[in-house]
């Protein structure tokens, strides 16, 4: 049993923080998991890895229609809860690192429980067609035309999957550089026209309820706190890697109080994630 825990629990991590978009519950079913296959008969594990990949499924699958529910009631925007990159057993199954990124999490809120599962098995973590319709109990068929429409919906094509753009660290630098020092100019330079910024604060402390849309709405808004922070004492704004990428966190005595990721497009910001609910700021470093 410890050896199939040492093997398969950064694969199963990963599995079920993509299925979930909590670290949390990803912590908890594999915990979940790996307790219930102590009384599994040998036999049924002798494929582990497809016996485990399918009991997170179905795990994160009940875990789904709870969740559904809550994000129904939830007040504001809800944004995936982010994982800090120093958690490095978390990311040793990873096969493709663009897709454990934040903006990708995001997306992912478009798609039903099955089409999730299905583009998370086949993009993630590279399984091959009839591993997954094994594992979804589906046709190869299906389960092309399941990963079809979750691209259309996320609005994903063959092509940005691939070339996936990552966010520099002297792109987070300049950008926060810019708002200390309340350089306007810079600050619309690096954001794309279009740009979107969504702030979750889960009803627990203050973040804006929708999101804000132009990069010239975008600056307004971040220009007034950025200033203020860095002229407050003991508090920090710093730039950390979360979800494999640079991101930025505002740190006071009482710890972290946000953390900053940027979606980038042409060497422009396209989409930033405020995460305020303290509830999601658990995982974020210490």
């Amino acid at each position: 049993m410890k050896e199939l825990y040492q093997k398969y629990k950064g694969l199963l991590f990963k599995l079920a923080y993509q299925l979930t978009g909590s670290v949390t519950d990803a912590e908890d079913v594999v915990h979940d998991v790996f307790l219930k296959i102590v009384d599994v008969p040998p036999e049924k594990l002798a494929e582990p890895k497809a016996y485990l990949c399918k009991m997170v499924t179905n795990r994160c699958r009940d875990l789904h229609k709870s969740a559904r529910r809550k994000r129904e009631q939830y007040y504001g925007e809800w944004l995936p809860e982010p994982l800090h990159s120093m958690n490095d057993d978390a990311l040793d199954a990873v096969v493709r690192d663009d897709l454990l990124s934040y903006a990708m999490l995001v997306l992912l809120e478009r798609l039903s429980p099955t089409e999730r599962v299905v583009f998370v098995l086949r993009e993630a973590l590279g399984f091959d067609y009839p591993e997954i319709a094994e594992l979804v109990e589906k046709s190869e068929v299906n389960c092309r035309k399941l990963f079809s429409r979750a691209n259309a919906k996320m609005g994903i094509t063959a092509e940005q999957l691939v070339h996936s753009e990552g966010v520099t660290p002297e792109l987070v630098h300049d950008f926060l550089n810019a708002l200390k020092q309340g350089n306007l100019n810079q600050i619309l330079s690096i954001l794309d026209q279009e740009v979107v910024l969504v702030a979750d604060g889960g009803g627990k402390v203050p973040a804006v309820v929708e999101p804000i849309s132009t990069r010239e709405l975008v600056a307004q808004f971040l220009l007034g706190p950025f200033r203020q922070a860095s002229t407050i004492d003991g508090v920090h704004i710093e730039v950390i890697r979360m979800n494999g990428q640079p991101a930025f966190i505002v740190r006071s005595g009482e710890g972290i109080q946000t953390v900053g990721i940027f979606h980038v497009e042409k060497n422009q910001i396209r989409s930033i994630y405020i995460v305020r609910n303290p509830d999601k700021l658990k995982h974020a470093g210490e």
